[in-house]
């Protein structure tokens, strides 16, 4: 896959959307819940990352690390350019920042039983519990 890893542009929000809502798992039940003010701190702070293509330049995923408490807020790739390494390399991109932050670990949370819980896995992040949402919470030391 040809491509590069890039900090985004507030105004790259509408695609990241698009990607966001795209999903097949982890979907975000209220669209609501991450708004204008979201994308603007992380695109303004420790940046959301995304894949760009090489040969159009479209956006084929995006990840963000929150700088504030060593979690990882996002990582979703567009189903339809999955399987590649875009999201092992926006994972990677998005740990980064947390490690400039100063952070030793990093945590997240994902859905039991979906292929991100596999990935997190396979990339040796280690499940410690359940939220009360009913997520797995994953640790992973950077």
């Amino acid at each position: 896959m040809s491509g590069h890893i890039r900090r985004a542009r507030f105004e790259e929000r509408d695609r990241i959307n698009e990607i966001r809502f795209a999903v097949h798992e982890n979907k975000l039940g209220d669209p609501t819940a991450v708004t204008e003010a979201h994308y603007a701190w992380f695109t303004e702070h420790p940046g959301i990352w995304v894949w760009e293509e090489e040969e159009d330049g479209r956006i084929l995923g995006f990840s963000a690390g929150d700088t504030r408490d060593g979690t990882i807020w996002a990582l979703f790739v567009d189903p339809a350019h999955e399987r590649r390494g875009i999201g092992r390399a926006l994972l990677e991109a998005a740990c980064e920042s947390l490690r400039c932050a100063g952070h030793r670990t990093a945590m997240l949370t994902t859905e039991p039983g979906t292929r991100a819980e596999g990935f997190y896995r396979a990339a040796g992040w280690s499940a410690i519990g359940t939220s009360p949402k009913g997520e797995l919470i994953f640790r992973s030391i950077l």
